[in-house]
């Protein structure tokens, strides 16, 4: 449009002079009369005149329909120019239903333009206002043809105003994304740099660090897209690359930064843990006169589910050691997650070790607590017991059966738990598992008083 329009000067309406030569010719033929009247027809200086000043008044008015429609078309022809580079953004940017058809609807404005653009440009090229001899008709055609040009022009202009007014939100969006391109991209090939940095610093204090060196070496292609730039793969798409190469960069740099610390850890654990197992050897030693006692004093029920602490606690601590020999291979070795994962399982077995170790001496002090004074135990079952008994009744004249049914249940059982005692040889660790599981019930029946009574408030 803008060529086309660049072929279509304002023409002046300067009329042209005539010629000396020309008046001398003229005025040889004329009569005298005719003669006498020429100053009169010359005093303004042109020949036009002669047809009147109707036709002037229409060259006039075409005139000005032309420099209207001129100016319309070139609002038009600027706005379709600015419109085209918020489409482009938006391309370049969008790739939604909605982004797609307003590239679409874009195209079908510009064949609506292209339409009416021809149409102006037929009406200017059909009508030569400049003419001596333009006819008043004729201007009165050039004046009705370009003002019609002119208001087609218009009416797509309005259209493409309207056009330009809903794609404010796709707009917004594609430019903020394009403002994000530039320092997203910039961040992450900081974060790589800064990777690379960490991973030179803990190569110089000794350490490989091959998984981290081979993780940072795998963005490397990704670097290289990053660097093609957006114009090749895509702004969403370079974005979202750029986002994910600082993540990856950053936990690189982070892990490569603690890397001399992790392995100090390490070192510390594998003499933390070396250390407890010794100790755990010696209190294994300690199980089996722990044994001979509760042999000696109580029943067999009362001890011979400990009777393999022995042997197992001495394996599980032969097990911790070869794997923290293991594991003290994979640190030389620089294998942290191996190292890692050995150390945990080292833990594991030293602290089933210890609970079973701790099991047999745990279970000859309660024994011999019950066998001194049994009424201490059962004193602080009945107390558990009521004490639920007084909530269970707290507002009420008579207990929730839901409530009052395995209370009443709790002091049956600890009465039978009681009559265990009687006899030469009172099984004393059944007595104290039937009082513990006597306390339990009473507190889960505690627990659903309160839940419930709560939820009511």
């Amino acid at each position: 449009m803008v060529a086309r329009a660049q072929r279509l000067p304002h023409r002046s309406h300067r009329r042209r002079a005539p010629g000396a030569g020309r008046d001398v010719l003229v005025l040889v033929g004329l009569p005298l009369l005719a003669v006498l009247a020429l100053p009169a027809a010359f005093a303004g200086g042109g020949t036009r005149r002669w047809f009147g000043g109707r036709a002037e008044s229409q060259r006039a008015e075409a005139q000005a329909a032309k420099d209207d429609a001129a100016a319309a078309f070139y609002d038009l022809d600027t706005a379709q120019r600015d419109l085209r580079l918020s489409i482009e953004t938006i391309a370049a940017v969008d790739a939604s239903p909605a982004a797609r058809r307003a590239v679409t609807d874009f195209e079908a404005l510009g064949r609506r333009i292209d339409e009416v653009s021809h149409q102006y440009i037929g009406a200017v090229d059909a009508h030569d206002l400049d003419r001596d001899d333009l006819e008043a008709s004729a201007a009165s055609r050039a004046r009705g043809e370009l003002t019609a040009a002119k208001n087609e022009l218009g009416r797509v202009k309005q259209e493409l105003d309207r056009f330009a007014d809903g794609l404010g939100p796709l707009l917004g969006k594609a430019e903020t994304q394009l403002a994000r391109l530039a320092p997203t991209v910039e961040r992450a090939r900081q974060a790589l740099l800064a990777a690379s940095n960490a991973l030179d610093a803990a190569r110089e204090a000794g350490l490989r660090a091959d998984d981290l060196a081979a993780r940072l070496a795998a963005l490397g292609p990704e670097l290289t897209r990053l660097n093609q730039g957006a114009g090749q793969h895509g702004v969403p798409q370079t974005l979202e690359r750029a986002e994910r190469v600082t993540r990856a960069a950053e936990s690189v740099r982070a892990e490569a930064e603690r890397l001399p610390e992790h392995a100090a850890e390490i070192d510390h654990r594998l003499v933390s843990l070396r250390t407890r197992a010794q100790a755990l050897t010696t209190r294994t030693e300690q199980v089996e006169p722990v044994l001979s006692e509760l042999r000696r004093r109580f029943t067999a029920a009362c001890w011979q589910d400990l009777q393999q602490v022995p042997d197992q606690a001495t394996e599980s601590v032969r097990q911790a050691e070869r794997k923290l020999t293991e594991a003290q291979t994979a640190r030389d070795e620089q294998r942290w997650p191996d190292a890692t994962a050995l150390l945990s399982t080292v833990r594991a077995l030293l602290n089933g070790t210890d609970e079973a170790v701790s099991a047999a001496g745990d279970r000859l002090r309660q024994l011999n607590a019950v066998q001194k004074d049994p009424q201490q135990e059962i004193e602080r079952t009945r107390f558990a017991i009521r004490d639920a008994q007084r909530l269970a009744m707290a507002g009420r004249n008579t207990p929730d059966p839901r409530h009052a049914r395995p209370l009443d249940d709790a002091v049956a059982r600890l009465e039978r738990a009681i009559t265990t005692l009687e006899g030469r040889h009172p099984d004393y660790w059944h007595f104290l598992t039937e009082t513990e599981a006597v306390r339990q019930t009473v507190a889960g029946v505690v627990t659903r008083i309160r839940e419930e009574r709560g939820a009511g408030h």
